[in-house]
Parts: C-alpha cells; sequence; structure tokens
C-alpha cells in the first residue's frame, strides 16, 4: 500500500495559511515533483519508510548523514533540504582538510556538463572597457555549446568573436566541486532546420525569457576543466 499522504509527525496544512517551511514540507514537494511515493524515496535513500517519516518530522536532533542520503535521494543540495532555499553566493562554508586539486580530462569536462545547463559566457568589452561575463542558459550540441539571446544584447557577439564559456557546481556539505572552461569562436546560427531542432530541446527556453533570436554556437579551440574534493 503506497502512503502519498501525510506520515506519523509529518505537518498538515492549514486552509488559508501557506504550509511551514520546514524540512518535512521541502522534502513533501520535492517528492511529489521527482512523483516519488514514501515507499520509492525511502528506497532510494535506504532506510526504512518509518525513519523517514522521522526524519521528515525533523525538529533540529537529526542525524546528518541519513538527511546527506535523503538529499541526494531528492536530487536536492544538503543545505536546501535542511534549512531551506539559499539565496547567498555559493562557499559560505570554510574549505575543507587537505583539498585535492586535480584536472579533468576532455571527456569528462564534457560529462559534466551533461545535454543542458545555466553557466556564464564572457566576451570582449567595447574598445578599452572590462570584458563581459554573463549567465546564459546553455545547450551542449556535439561537442560545442550553443546558446540564446537577443540580438542587439550584451550577450550577443559579433560572428568569429573569441569567447569563453564558464559552467560549475560546488557541493558545500560534501567541500567539492568542479568547473569547465571552453574557449573558441563564435559563430551565429542561422539554418531554419537547425534553429527548429535547437528550440525544441529541453533547457532551450531562457530563464530570462523574452525574444531571444539569435542563437550562438561556440566552436571549441580549448576545453579545461578541475575537480576539487576532500579526501
Amino acid at each position: 500500500m503506497h502512503t502519498d499522504g501525510p506520515g506519523p509527525g509529518s505537518p498538515e496544512a492549514v486552509p488559508g495559511e501557506p504550509p511551514e517551511d520546514t524540512v518535512a514540507t521541502r522534502c513533501a514537494v520535492r517528492r511529489r515533483q521527482l512523483g516519488l511515493t514514501r515507499e520509492e524515496l525511502a528506497h532510494r535513500a535506504g532506510m526504512s519508510v518509518a525513519y523517514l517519516g522521522r526524519l521528515e518530522s525533523f525538529s533540529g536532533d537529526f542525524d546528518p548523514t541519513a538527511l546527506m542520503r535523503l538529499a541526494a535521494a531528492l536530487e536536492m543540495p544538503y543545505d536546501e533540504l535542511a534549512e531551506g532555499p539559499q539565496e547567498a553566493a555559493p562557499g559560505q562554508r570554510v574549505a575543507g582538510p587537505h583539498p585535492l586539486l586535480a584536472q579533468l580530462p576532455e571527456d569528462e569536462c564534457w560529462r559534466r556538463l551533461g545535454t543542458h545547463g545555466i553557466g556564464r559566457i564572457g566576451r570582449p568589452g567595447a574598445a578599452g572597457s572590462a570584458p563581459v561575463v554573463l549567465p546564459v542558459n546553455f545547450l551542449v550540441d556535439g561537442r560545442t555549446i550553443v546558446y540564446r539571446t537577443e540580438a542587439d544584447g550584451a550577450a550577443a557577439p559579433a560572428e568569429g568573436n573569441q569567447l569563453a564559456f564558464e559552467a560549475d557546481h560546488i557541493d558545500e556539505q560534501l567541500r567539492r566541486g568542479w568547473s569547465v572552461l571552453v574557449t573558441g569562436t563564435a559563430e551565429h546560427i542561422t539554418d531554419p532546420d537547425t534553429v527548429c531542432s535547437l528550440t525544441a530541446r529541453p533547457g532551450a527556453q531562457p530563464w530570462a525569457g523574452g525574444k531571444r533570436d539569435l542563437w550562438v554556437r561556440i566552436r571549441p579551440r580549448e576545453v579545461t576543466g578541475r575537480t576539487i574534493h576532500t579526501p
């Protein structure tokens, strides 16, 4: 029998009032976003349904290791599950002991980038001005980076401009992370079939919204990456 309703100790929503922001509500919301039952989530996290129920009634006295497993099963950062959405810039925690920094092979760089996400592009500024660095929604197309922007916007390079692209990920709880840097040449994508195909892909809609009809491809000249972790 599936148990999708509130379990023992789980908070009930009060009609007319917003739900309290707790581990229980954050867990329940994320679980439903993933389409998981309590049994399925407990199995993912390697714990019993009863123990999951106790975690969902979190009051401050909990096993961080168990909550870390739950965060991984929910595919969300530990801090966000334990403390709520984080608005501060990443990297608020102190560095881990004896951190190890290593280079990533190019194949691993592309694997880390996945199929799409949010990164940053860097392009030359106007004559005599500082370079411009802006966040963009990106897609990986083959072994190139593509993004869309306004034709006259700050992220729109001239054809043939040299660009840099960077994406990264930080896990503050485990004190580890990675970054990938792609440098190369900008191309404007004008083929209608290619534009149509890219537009239909997951992640193609920019978070910033608006009319963004210029698709830009970065043809890599160099792809490098680094990873850091504590032993």
